[in-house]
């Protein structure tokens, strides 16, 4: 399920990337926003009724979709100015910052082995960006910052745990997210030129929102630490969709360093696979 999932969401970056070659960034957000809200509402509303809108935290939730938006619009910017599968990979910087992010904000504590998968991971992103790569420019800080808010996002998640439905927040991510990018729509708005790019735009969104459907359901079954190594899986779509479409492969460093970063992440939810099952989790 997890596999699917992060497939969709290839799919959804692949069509992003290609549709920034004739529209604005924000466009593609908000299509990205208003489409998986009008699937949610459309697959979850009938059965949750008011119930898919109750919610107790509603602060953290509209905290929630905010940094997921700014994450999306660095993330699509990162797209039109990058290649797919090194964009891709720096995103997997966020389990290692969520790691940093949970000593400082959770005062969970961190033991040696982990400080120095996340040491690896970072060195990985680095061997990715290396002055001199097609990767090095300022374009490299879009991705950083977004793996930054998706961080947050993720810790964001920890703290609603157990207090609030997935499908309630499910439902916000794309509430909070459409709000926001309409708000620059008027200044960006254009026409789809073609049926095809319409149809892009709108599964951009309904990918979206079935891929964290996917994704709560795979959660039911698993927990996050089991799950996790499964999600890397995007990494080798991404550079598949784009060595295939826009004609770009990693070369040996950035594999090197892509490498590097899919170890370190996969150690750490090794790490705490263990830790939950030594603790009867």
């Amino acid at each position: 399920m997890v596999m699917t999932a992060v497939m969709f969401f290839s799919v959804i970056d692949f069509l992003a990337k290609y549709l920034t070659r004739y529209y604005p960034v924000a466009l593609i957000v908000w299509s990205r926003f208003i489409f998986h809200l009008l699937f949610i509402l459309v697959v979850l509303g009938p059965r949750y009724g008011l119930a898919l809108v109750r919610t107790k935290r509603l602060g953290m939730q509209i905290m929630r979709g905010f940094v997921l938006a700014c994450g999306s619009l660095l993330f699509v910017s990162a797209l039109k100015l990058m290649p797919l599968a090194e964009t891709t990979a720096i995103l997997y910087l966020a389990p290692l910052l969520v790691t940093l992010f949970s000593v400082v904000f959770l005062k969970e504590r961190v033991e040696l082995a982990r400080w120095i998968a996340v040491s690896f991971g970072f060195i990985g992103v680095l061997t990715i960006i290396r002055p001199g790569s097609n990767v090095f420019s300022w374009a490299v800080l879009l991705p950083i910052t977004n793996a930054v808010f998706f961080a947050s996002y993720q810790i964001l998640n920890r703290r609603l745990a157990g207090s609030e439905s997935p499908y309630t927040s499910t439902f916000y991510v794309g509430l909070v997210g459409s709000l926001l990018s309409s708000l620059a729509l008027p200044s960006v708005w254009q026409t789809p030129q073609n049926a095809l790019h319409a149809i892009a735009f709108v599964a951009i969104g309904v990918l979206g929102g079935l891929g964290h459907l996917i994704f709560i359901k795979a959660y039911e079954h698993a927990p996050a630490s089991r799950l996790a190594p499964f999600s890397y899986s995007q990494l080798i779509w991404g550079t598949a969709i784009g060595f295939l479409v826009f004609g770009d492969f990693p070369d040996n460093w950035s594999l090197l360093g892509i490498g590097m970063l899919v170890a370190s992440g996969i150690y750490i939810a090794s790490h705490q696979r263990e830790e939950e099952r030594r603790n009867g989790d």
